[in-house]
């Protein structure tokens, strides 16, 4: 018996299978899922009426007659819908002097609500958790918002945190990034990411239109989500990670800039968005599609692509001039299923579901979510996920492309695979009437109060000078 024993572990077919087991063993612990999430939504006392944001433009008294009309402009034509959520301080009237305190307990609501629910639903205990990944982009206090949070939940010792601040939109993909590069060198762990944005110390009040634009789409909102690699958890998960792309144009002056917390003319700090912004995030998008498009599409698709890219380059040849075609030479449907857009606005959406060809139908996540919730930064890609979830468009075997846009400038998108049917059980949508979304005719209560100021002068508006 020992000699048969000795003869097997000397045999090279056996060191052969032990390092295929091995290597197979390593690829199945290097797998990120994300296990649930949880979107947080505020209490009904934080919504941003029709009536009430009027009322916040009238009491900023920086604002001069065209600044008024160009932030009323704004809101009719920004998609964004009266149910969204603002912090506490501007309903009370402070959004000139906000303190540190009011920062800290914006961010302390959705820790509490957010991830408490996250960890009640899934049965996961705070000590379970061996990575920790906080992303908000523009607020930093000491201890940092992870060592809040470790506190809170009386986390272990040895959790490992990361706090992520200035990455903008698209921090959460940049967030799941991390966890997915740890994951592939350690076995077996769970991770919490959570991201959100603080709105409470970044309430523009000065009269710059490159700034006061940012009130008008920018709104409250967060997400919590548990991700591992453990073998064991994956039929339990919802969305298994395929591929992700990171593209950064921030060696570009114009790219850096377009984007960017400064201070005005009167030292009020607010977050510039610059002309050239439309250029830069077009750019940033066709680098990206260029990187993940030969990562997630079949092969007919790319031979398809190629052959026609071939045949444009030869009648520009024999023609002598640029030939432009009519639609997107690459289809990126026969590789996706649906697709998760970030809300950054109504004319963001609209370009980028004319650059990959989308209907009404893969757009209308978005849509809707810009309605109902606003653009809630980095948070936003997973309400839109949520919206998905809770119309039960989530199938087992779907794949879901991810695209966001982030100050720097960056463009991350993702692909994920659904791993089993999604409900949308315990998803904030279905508090939302989900069956009466989308409605029938988008009503606009900003244009229907404030339309008119796009035809005509502002004669009747009361602005505070006239008090």
């Amino acid at each position: 018996m020992d000699y048969v024993l000795t003869t097997i572990l000397c045999s090279p077919l056996f060191y052969i299978l032990y390092i295929i087991l091995k290597f197979l063993d390593k690829k199945r612990h290097q797998n990120c899922y994300i296990l649930d999430y949880q979107l947080y939504k505020p209490s009904d006392d934080r919504k941003l009426s029709t009536e009430f944001s009027g009322d916040i433009i009238r009491r900023n008294k920086n604002l001069g007659l065209n600044e008024y009309k160009f932030l009323l402009k704004a809101i009719v034509s920004s998609g964004i819908g009266e149910e969204t959520y603002a912090p506490k301080m501007v309903f009370e009237g402070r959004e000139e002097n906000p303190t540190h305190e009011d920062a800290i307990n914006e961010m302390e609501e959705f820790f509490e609500d957010g991830i408490g629910k996250l960890f009640h639903r899934t049965g996961i205990q705070p000590d379970n958790i061996d990575i920790l990944v906080v992303n908000v982009s523009m607020l930093t206090s000491m201890p940092s918002l992870s060592g809040r949070i470790i506190n809170r939940y009386k986390m272990r010792e040895d959790v490992k945190t990361y706090n992520l601040s200035g990455m903008g939109c698209s921090a959460s993909l940049i967030s799941i990034n991390l966890v997915q590069s740890i994951m592939k060198t350690n076995k077996n762990k769970l991770a919490l990411v959570v991201t959100s944005e603080c709105l409470s110390p970044n309430w523009y009040t000065g009269n710059d239109r490159s700034m006061i634009l940012s009130n008008c789409l920018f709104r409250s909102g967060g997400c919590a989500m548990v991700l591992t690699n453990k073998p064991s958890l994956a039929y339990k998960s919802m969305f298994k990670l395929k591929v992700m792309v990171r593209t950064h144009h921030g060696s570009k002056d114009e790219a850096y800039g377009c984007c960017v917390q400064t201070e005005d003319t009167q030292g009020r700090v607010g977050f510039h968005l610059g002309k050239c912004l439309p250029k830069t995030a077009t750019r940033a998008f066709v680098e990206n599609l260029k990187e993940i498009a030969p990562k997630i599409l079949p092969m007919r698709e790319l031979l398809r692509f190629a052959t026609l890219s071939f045949a444009r380059k030869m009648l520009q040849k024999f023609l002598g001039k640029s030939f432009y075609p009519t639609r997107p030479m690459i289809n990126f449907k026969t590789g996706i299923d649906h697709f998760c857009l970030h809300t950054g606005g109504k004319a963001v959406i609209d370009a980028v579901a004319q650059s990959l060809s989308l209907s009404q139908f893969d757009i209308e996540p978005a849509r809707m979510t810009l309605h109902r919730f606003g653009n809630t930064s980095a948070s936003s890609l997973w309400y839109v996920l949520g919206y998905m979830e809770a119309k039960k468009r989530l199938k087992k075997g779907d794949k879901l492309f991810m695209i966001s846009f982030g100050a720097g400038f960056k463009c991350n998108s993702c692909l994920w695979e659904v791993v089993r049917d999604l409900e949308g059980e315990g998803n904030v949508w279905k508090d939302c009437n989900i069956e009466n979304y989308p409605p029938k005719t988008l009503e606009n209560p900003f244009l229907a109060k404030y339309g008119w100021i796009q035809d005509e002068d502002i004669t009747t508006f009361k602005f505070p000078q006239e008090d």
